[in-house]
């Protein structure tokens, strides 16, 4: 199994899935994983791009046995192969200019630019030998393959029979004028090489199969299985793109997405266990996975999957686990810096600990962390304009400050009893004590359990932030 990422862009999410469901087959009847760049296109490719792709697939856990290789040091196979098939007369040398060819295009094409195929002028009117002949004094050519009679079928491991009738396919180039292979040269000839026995790829690719499969023939070659994996589409029903928001790996990364939840949520993108099941790890996707199941219909990328997938996996890590990673998330947000309250870690372990169970991604933590680490917050707008809008809510605080104050034992259990008998003597619901000190406590409308909070900030802090908002009411007037 392979996976031949082009260094033309960064790794994207279909190209992430790819390089998965070849790792996992690869894993299941221990096979080899082989990674290869394929770089003949040196104008668009880039050195950065490459750098990036290995380091999507090493943050995915997704390391090669074989690798990686570059398809651009192949040159001298492919053109021996290229050559090759010129002596079993499978191809043949054109000498047509692309000023010839881009006359005779247009007109036979009329006004669809699609309608010609090259018309095999140099097989019927070159003979072998002063084809040779002209190459070997010098003169331009391009070496095409002769596609032969009949139809090209193979049976695809996700998409059943497909076959197309050769009289659609024209003589294709395989070796550029500059002596470069054209790709699916390349691909053939690299593939051949590596020993190459499953190729999974997105079925866009199923234009090239007929060619490629021509090709492996006509050097004697056996063929692959071929597995055409379906599209990713946004939630629009259109081909997965920058449109719908992140496509690069390297973007979940930096938004807080665990390399495992990414894995678990991919294969799932067109593949089905066979269950309802939905979380998995590592080793039972590799365990399970087949190509029978996966699916010959899109799949739909959908985004808040993925955060409650990741979730779960947060839940699942300790606090310890998490620690280096939510500390990650702050210099990354530029929140203020955890360090000093990290000096704590048992403080911060229960700080991880109380968020974790509402975190989507790791940058929640940082989103929503800093009333808990520093005092260096602010109060949200809507929601001191939802909680803190009457008169009632300064008097409220001070008693509740009062209760808190005199409390010997700094326990969730004592903090609510203390605040709902609070309630009940002023004739109110806890409600109207609990949202205007949770905005007191972490200046937010949402957070986990309040006394869950106050006993992870701890009495001082508390009764510090009750006062704070004391004041800051006092200046609202």
């Amino acid at each position: 199994m392979r996976f031949a990422p082009s260094p033309t862009g960064y790794l994207h999410v279909g190209g992430a899935r790819t390089a998965l469901f070849n790792w996992l087959l690869a894993r299941r009847h221990g096979g080899v994983f082989v990674l290869r760049i394929e770089d003949t296109d040196r104008e668009r490719s880039s050195d950065a791009h490459t750098a990036a792709i290995l380091d999507g697939l090493q943050w995915l856990g997704l390391t090669w046995d074989e690798g990686p290789y570059h398809q651009a040091d192949g040159l001298a196979r492919h053109v021996a192969d290229a050559h090759l098939l010129l002596e079993r007369g499978r191809a043949y040398r054109c000498f047509c200019t692309p000023e010839q060819l881009e006359e005779r295009r247009r007109a036979a094409a009329g006004t669809d630019p699609h309608a010609f195929r090259y018309d095999r002028l140099c097989l019927n009117t070159v003979s072998a030998e002063e084809g040779a002949q002209r190459a070997a004094a010098g003169e331009p050519h391009t070496i095409r393959f002769h596609v032969p009679e009949g139809r090209t079928e193979w049976d695809d491991a996700v998409h059943g029979r497909i076959g197309f009738a050769n009289d659609d396919i024209e003589d294709f180039v395989v070796l550029r004028s500059d002596g470069t292979p054209i790709y699916n040269l390349a691909v053939v000839s690299d593939d051949i090489a590596m020993r190459i026995t499953h190729v999974i790829r997105g079925d866009d690719h199923v234009s090239n199969t007929p060619k490629q499969i021509l090709l492996y023939q006509a050097l004697g070659q056996p063929v692959p299985t071929f597995a055409h994996v379906p599209m990713i589409l946004g939630a629009d029903g259109k081909r997965l793109s920058k449109r719908h928001g992140a496509t690069a790996v390297g973007e979940y990364r930096n938004q807080g997405i665990l390399p495992d939840a990414m894995v678990n949520f991919l294969a799932l993108l067109g593949w089905n266990p066979g269950t309802e099941e939905e979380l998995f790890t590592r080793e039972e996707l590799i365990a399970r996975f087949s190509l029978e199941g996966i699916n010959s219909k899109s799949a739909v990328f959908d985004p808040a999957k993925l955060e409650w997938m990741n979730g779960q996996y947060i839940q699942r890590m300790s606090a310890t686990e998490l620690e280096p990673l939510v500390i990650e998330a702050f210099e990354r947000a530029g929140a203020p810096d955890p360090g000093s309250a990290a000096a704590d870690r048992d403080r911060l372990h229960a700080v991880i600990d109380l968020l974790k169970t509402r975190a989507r991604t790791i940058d929640d933590f940082a989103r929503y962390g800093t009333p808990y680490l520093s005092e260096d917050f602010e109060y949200d707008a809507a929601a001191v304009a939802k909680h803190w809008k009457d008169g009632d809510t300064a008097p409220r605080l001070q008693a509740l400050h009062d209760a808190f104050t005199s409390l010997d034992d700094w326990s969730e259990a004592s903090l609510e009893t203390a605040l709902r008998g609070l309630a009940d003597g002023l004739g109110v619901g806890a409600g109207k004590l609990i949202h205007p000190l949770r905005v007191a406590l972490v200046g937010q409308a949402v957070s986990p359990g309040i006394f869950e909070v106050a006993v992870v900030l701890g009495r001082e802090r508390v009764l510090e932030r009750i006062r704070r908002a004391l004041r800051e009411l006092a200046a609202r007037g």
